[in-house]
């Protein structure tokens, strides 16, 4: 096999693992990401506790970076303190870890069985719920596939006569080596992809697991180096979180680094095959992470809250500078492509304080958070002002003559700008009230019924993101999709209205007190996702794909 035959191949099987793994992780996240914030935020009663809920959500989602964006979250609307955000993310790396050494076992025989079923539930279930769980399985059996890719790909480097010259270099550079794995890893943004590659490579007998083990020490710093970069634009106490998990991870590598070189570090490379010893080792090193440095949480924040708050002026004045800045350039006002590319602008980013909003609602309804209340306000104030000046530039726009396509697009976007601020209304003038009166009232929903509406409301946020697709992209497939999932939504409606009124029958205490919030909340839901759901109805119409009536004719 030729040099760029086996990187053509080996390229193809990292990228089939990185695909593999973010379809798991989006699964999850679609299905039931309303179920891992509310247990996360409902774990911070103890350190141990964070920690272990860290552990299980990153298991689940197969990435320790994506929890690491929800503790983020939790940290900025003080939900969670800064040190119990860092032990969520200290047991976060021990769970990416077990789901790394869940996923290097031998596991060929059952990828066909995986497949069958999670194209089978993926395809033939109406629910999306059912739906994201075949998309998961489906995941699953690709990370093995692509891990028997990996596996033939570097198989002919055994025979390498340049490879072995490299790594004889390189261990004697350990340093060097970590900088490279970190590198690597960051670059993959997938410290589970990254660890599964060196496991591959060491069970082909291509590098030694005494060497594999230093390239681990390196992943493990660049899947600290992703968090960072992932939460770069947050606020000090949410950058606090990840830097102290990258200065634990640091300390932690150079004593285990200066373990190396009184070859102590072999004592830690436990497992009967390469595979096993190369994993097992990440797995140790991860879960000694967690038990040396959860103690020390209190005093790593205080450390990385002073380095945190070094950008803090820095990142004030760019966001002025943001908050002043506005898409709508009039000089392009008398050349209508480019000023409907400045409007199609200035609607994503009135679209972007939408999706805020509406993420961030339904957390009040858990909370008597008065300072997010007013946030909210804030920006649906920011949406009115974009919302009057869009219109504004719109409508000067058709002052010069326009092409029948020009003439469309500027309907659509002034209809797309009237819709937005429609829905910033609702959730300003009714969600918010509701969360108001249930913390006023000292209120609580019955368990199934929060289900209920976290689930119908992370189905709203799916379709607002495909609705901005549809705006951008005028794509025919995924207007198609979009109104597919308005008819899930009115089925979902359906079902928790009639599941509601079965509670109440039964006499369920939660479910009588809450009954008229419950219902106009899913009301308001429902609503917003109509709105969202018409903006595929013109891709439709122009494509003859929408009835005039669903009245028989």
């Amino acid at each position: 096999m030729s040099g760029y035959t086996l990187l053509l191949n080996l390229a193809g099987a990292i990228a089939l693992l990185l695909w593999a793994t973010r379809m798991v992780r989006t699964g999850i996240q679609r299905g039931y990401s309303s179920e891992l914030r509310r247990v996360i935020r409902k774990s911070s009663s103890s350190l141990f506790l964070s920690a272990t809920c860290g552990a299980m959500s990153a298991l689940l989602l197969q990435s320790a970076t994506a929890v690491a964006i929800l503790i983020s979250g939790f940290s900025k609307k003080g939900y969670i303190t800064p040190t119990l955000g860092l032990a969520l993310l200290l047991g976060a790396d021990v769970g990416s870890a077990v789901a790394a050494r869940i996923l290097s076992l031998d596991l060929t025989l059952i990828i066909p069985v995986l497949l069958i079923i999670g194209t089978a539930t993926f395809l033939k279930s109406d629910d999306r719920t059912f739906k994201q769980i075949g998309r998961v399985v489906v995941g699953i059996a690709l990370i093995l596939i692509s891990l028997g890719m990996i596996s033939n790909a570097t198989s002919p480097l055994r025979n390498s006569e340049l490879l072995p010259v490299v790594i004889n270099y390189l261990s004697t550079d350990i340093v060097t080596t970590m900088i490279v794995a970190a590198i690597f890893t960051w670059l993959l943004h997938s410290s589970v992809a990254s660890v599964l590659l060196i496991a591959a490579l060491a069970a082909n007998g291509v590098i030694e697991s005494s060497f594999a083990a230093i390239l681990i020490l390196g992943a493990n710093l660049g899947a600290g180096l992703i968090a960072v970069g992932v939460t770069r634009d947050s606020e000090p106490p949410e950058r606090a979180i990840v830097y102290g998990n990258l200065l634990a991870r640091g300390l932690f590598a150079i004593a285990i680094v200066s373990l190396f070189n009184n070859d102590i570090l072999t004592f830690f490379l436990l497992g009967a095959s390469p595979t096993a010893q190369v994993v097992n080792f990440h797995v140790i090193v991860n879960l000694a992470l967690a038990i040396i440095f959860l103690p020390l949480s209190p005093l790593i924040i205080k450390l990385t809250l002073a380095i945190a708050n070094l950008n803090t002026g820095k990142k004030d004045q760019e966001e002025i500078v943001h908050d002043v800045t506005t898409a709508l350039d009039r000089t392009v006002i008398h050349t209508p492509r480019l000023a409907l590319a400045s409007a199609t602008r200035e609607i994503l980013r009135m679209s972007e304080t939408i999706d805020t909003m509406l993420r961030r609602v339904i957390d009040l309804y858990d909370s008597s958070d008065k300072a997010e209340q007013r946030a909210l306000a804030r920006l649906d104030d920011s949406v009115d002002s974009s919302h009057m000046e869009i219109k504004h530039y719109l409508a000067e726009i058709t002052r010069d003559a326009l092409t029948d396509e020009e003439s469309v697009r500027c309907l659509e976007l002034t209809e797309a700008c009237i819709k937005l601020e429609h829905v910033g209304d609702i959730i300003t003038k009714n969600l918010i009230p509701h969360a108001a009166k249930i913390q006023n009232k000292n209120l609580k929903f019955s368990d199934q019924g929060w289900i209920e509406l976290t689930e119908l409301h992370g189905h709203v946020v799916v379709n607002a993101q495909l609705a901005l697709n549809v705006l951008i992209s005028g794509d025919l497939a995924t207007a198609r999709q979009l109104v597919t999932e308005q008819d899930q939504m009115r089925l979902m409606e359906i079902r928790n209205n009639r599941r509601h009124i079965e509670r109440l029958t039964a006499g369920t205490i939660n479910s009588i007190e809450t009954s008229e919030i419950h219902l106009d909340t899913i009301r308001d839901l429902r609503q917003i996702s109509s709105l969202f759901a018409s903006f595929a109805y013109p891709i439709l119409e122009q494509n003859g794909e929408l009835l005039s009536s669903r009245l028989i004719k």
